[in-house]
């Protein structure tokens, strides 16, 4: 599967940002998946994650209550509205999948995206 993220920019903070990964190649209900962030200087860290149907949601408990993960699989995307957004979550930002038929986790995905800048000024 081959996934396009897009939605970054640069926006103030307590502003929103919604991310959008497209995905193509394969059929997209068959994986689990998730967004993840790499800020300047560090390594990168999951955000948050979404299950092939939907039916389960796990959150980084920085971005808990603040950012929201969907999926439309008619659309072949996965969304990730950001809310209330802090400096601390300037980042690139990339979509990642995993296979539906393993557990999802907060690791271990096999198929990234390229990334899109997130920056929120103070």
């Amino acid at each position: 599967v081959q996934l396009q993220a897009s939605g970054g920019g640069l926006v103030q903070a307590g502003g929103s940002l919604r991310l959008t990964c497209v995905a193509s190649g394969r059929t997209f209900s068959r994986y689990h998946m998730g967004w993840f962030r790499q800020p300047p200087g560090k390594e990168r860290e999951f955000v948050a994650a979404i299950s092939w149907n939907g039916g389960r949601i796990d959150y980084a408990d920085s971005v808990k209550g603040r950012f929201t993960i969907s999926r439309d699989n008619a659309k072949n995307t996965l969304y990730l509205q950001m809310n209330n957004l802090k400096p601390e979550d300037t980042a690139v930002y990339y979509c990642a999948a995993r296979d539906w038929r393993t557990t999802m986790t907060r690791s271990e995905y096999g198929y990234w995206g390229q990334g899109t800048q997130v920056t929120v000024s103070s």
